[in-house]
This record gives structure tokens, C-alpha cells and sequence, in this order.
């Protein structure tokens, strides 16, 4: 049922899932959570070619990645047997595995067929740059603060579940609206919602689908009190950030990180129906610029002494907010059982940076689901092998 669901909104041109929308340039372009490997492989690094997006411009300036004067290549212990980093990138389908520590690069390598100039999809990992870029529109004065109701700039909200619910819970997945983010159900927000928007934002010019159908949703909870996984509200921030910086993030992410943070290559972020970039999903990068994201925020946002975060929001970000049954959440960032905080993304991609350690490492990969308990456990198996591997060396 799950398949004939999928296949019917991929023939409408639509992703549906794990996010609200955007649109295929090819009607007839497979359902992204059931491409083949061979898809994969060839399409997370082009995802341009698959779906319409905006360019992230970079500048001349490159921030340095020095390699360190020592190298890692630890085996470790998981599932009953022992790994060399290889055998995993080959048996879990990594297609990029980068290893820094206090800003020099212990380990680099690529896997199926991606080298240093390529870009790879994101997925959710877009997430923790939009809560980045939220910080960014807080210091240059475009948003208020975190505690500024989400109704004084969409202010197509007004009369929605959304009276009252504050930018930080939105950031914190706590608004208490109801939504359901079961990509197997027909009937989940997170499935019907495309469609249900397109139709709903119909001859309203200037109304996005994204809220239109999000300002049909009733509460279920206080706001502030229960977390719940919502990438239609992730994508709700985005456009809300956009809203306020008067720019398209592809824009205002060149303009506060890719140029003067130094960037290498030119980024790329999808956009939903509406014609904006989405802020809860897929964005595309080179490896090492995945792990400059990881040491923008590991450096408080810092650029040449100059902040461009408020102080204390990256620590604040990647901090625990809220319980969400696992290690706790931070303005989309994900509180990890190791001590470490992760943007993480569906398919294997993952940015896990051990503060206290000032290790980043990033992980890129086309695994054969979206998820699961099993693809989990080994990348973190594989993560602490390379940050005991890395404390190990010396300093």
C-alpha cells in the first residue's frame, strides 16, 4: 500500500516525504525515498537536475582546512565483528566520511564514484542551517527574538492553532499544533499536505501552499510543552525567515556564511512549490564545506571577530531545549547519547560535532532506507571509533 501511495504522488510530480513539497522538472521521475542505488548515486550529488533550486553563491575566499600532521584509520567493534573504515563506507554505502579536530582535517575519504568538487544532498541537515540562519536574522535585527510570536510576520496565521506559538517553540518542534509525520499513512499531514496546500493556495496570489495548509491544522497541545517531529513547520521557519530578511535563503545564507565564512564551492537548495528555498530539507554541498558548516557553529558564528550569531545562540542551539524521549533537542539540532550534538538527515547524513573535543565529523551516504535502528547504530559505532581514533593521536 505504502508503495502505491508513494508512486501515485511521484507521477504528480511531487516529494512528499520527509517534508512537504517540490516540484520534479520530470513528471515521470521516481518517488525520492524509493530510488534505486544506482539513482542514488547519480542524483544526490545532482539534485538540480531532478528538482528546481537556487544557487548559493560563494565568494573568493576559501576558510583553510589544513590537513593534520597525523592521520586516523581505526577498526572497531559492531555487530559481532570487526571494521576497518573502509569495509563500512563500502557495506553502508558512504559516499563521504571527513574527520576534523581543532580545525585540520584527520581524515578524508569518497566512496561511490564522489570526489572532493562534488556536492551531496543534505535532506534534513538543511534543517540546522536554517535555526543557524534564524540566529543570523536575530543579530542583523530582522527578527525581534526567539520569543516573537510566529503571527507578526506570517501574519496569514492569524486565527490559526498558530495564535500564540512563539519562533523558539517552532525551533524546538513544540508548537503544539496537531500534525502527523507518518510517511506510510495516506492520510498524515506529512503525505496530504502537499496536494491538500497546492489546492488551498489556489487563485490567492502571494499565499504559499506551505501555509496554506498549515493554518488548517488545530492545536492538540499547549505550545511549549511536547515535542513533536514536524518538517512541515521546519519549512514553516523558512519562509518565515525569509519573510522577515526580505531574501531567499539560498541568498541570505551566501551573504552571512558561504562568502565570508569561505565556502569552496557554490551550494545549492531545493524549493518547494511556492518558489522558496525549503528550510527543512536539501540543501547540496561540497564534503569539506559540510564540515565548515559543523566549525561555523563549533566557533560561535564567529568571522574574523565578528559575530554573526548573538552571543551564546550557537552553544544555545546545539544544547538540550526540550525532552523529546531520546537525548533531547535543540533548535533543530539533535542532542546525541555520546555527548555530541548532530544535524542529521535521512539516508545517512549527518554533521556530529563533539564540543569539548572540538572534533566535527561529517558523514555523507546513500543508505538502502531512510533510517532505522540498525543503519543508526553502526554510523555511531563507526563516529566513536573515529573520535577515540582522534583522541588518541595527540593533540
Amino acid at each position: 500500500m505504502k508503495r502505491l501511495f508513494v508512486s501515485a504522488f511521484a507521477a504528480a510530480g511531487l516529494f512528499t516525504a520527509p517534508a512537504t513539497a517540490q516540484v520534479a522538472l520530470k513528471p515521470d521521475t521516481p518517488h525520492l525515498l524509493f530510488w534505486s542505488p544506482e539513482q542514488q548515486a547519480r542524483w544526490y550529488p545532482a539534485m538540480e537536475t531532478i528538482y528546481e533550486s537556487r544557487p548559493i553563491a560563494s565568494g573568493g575566499r576559501v576558510h583553510a582546512l589544513p590537513l593534520a600532521a597525523r592521520k586516523i584509520d581505526p577498526t572497531f567493534n559492531h555487530a559481532d565483528r570487526t571494521w576497518t573504515v573502509d569495509q563500512y563506507m563500502e557495506a553502508y554505502r558512504v559516499s563521504g566520511l571527513l574527520v576534523i579536530q581543532d580545525g585540520k582535517v584527520l581524515l578524508e575519504r569518497y566512496g561511490l564514484g564522489r570526489g572532493p568538487k562534488d556536492r551531496w544532498t543534505s535532506f534534513s541537515v538543511a534543517k540546522s542551517v536554517t535555526a543557524t540562519l534564524v540566529g543570523a536574522a536575530i543579530q542583523d535585527g530582522h527578527i525581534k527574538s526567539l520569543q516573537t510570536p510566529v503571527t507578526d510576520i506570517l501574519q496569514e496565521l492569524k486565527g490559526s492553532a498558530y495564535e500564540g506559538v512563539s519562533l523558539r517553540q517552532l525551533l524546538m518542534m513544540s508548537s503544539g499544533v496537531r500534525w502527523s509525520e507518518d510517511y506510510a499513512d495516506p492520510n498524515s499531514d506529512v503525505a496530504k499536505g502537499p496536494l491538500e496546500g497546492l489546492k488551498l493556495a489556489e487563485g490567492k496570489p502571494g499565499l504559499n501552499p506551505v501555509v496554506a495548509y498549515m493554518r488548517t491544522l488545530p492545536r492538540a497541545h499547549a505550545p511549549g510543552t511536547v515535542f513533536n517531529y514536524n518538517t512541515g513547520e521546519t519549512d514553516l521557519v523558512g519562509i518565515l525567515l525569509a519573510r522577515a530578511v526580505g531574501k531567499g535563503l539560498a541568498e541570505y545564507a551566501s551573504e552571512k556564511i558561504w562568502k565570508p565564512y569561505g565556502m569552496e564551492a557554490e551550494g545549492l537548495w531545493v524549493t518547494d512549490p511556492g518558489g522558496l528555498e525549503r528550510g527543512g530539507c536539501c540543501m547540496s554541498m561540497t564534503l569539506r564545506d559540510y564540515g565548515r558548516i559543523g566549525q561555523f557553529v563549533l566557533d560561535d558564528g564567529v568571522i574574523d571577530g565578528r559575530p554573526v550569531l548573538p552571543p551564546g545562540w550557537a552553544r544555545e542551539a546545539t544544547s538540550k531545549q526540550i525532552e523529546n524521549g531520546q537525548a533531547g533537542y535543540g533548535y533543530f539540532w539533535w542532542m546525541q547519547p555520546n555527548g555530541a550534538y548532530q544535524a542529521t538527515g535521512i539516508f545517512g547524513q549527518s554533521i556530529t560535532t563533539f564540543r569539548q573535543d572540538r572534533i566535527i565529523i561529517v558523514v555523507n551516504s546513500a543508505w538502502p532506507r531512510s533510517g532505522g535502528p540498525d543503519l543508526r547504530d553502526g554510523r555511531t559505532a563507526l563516529i566513536n571509533a573515529l573520535r577515540q581514533a582522534a583522541l588518541a593521536s595527540g593533540p
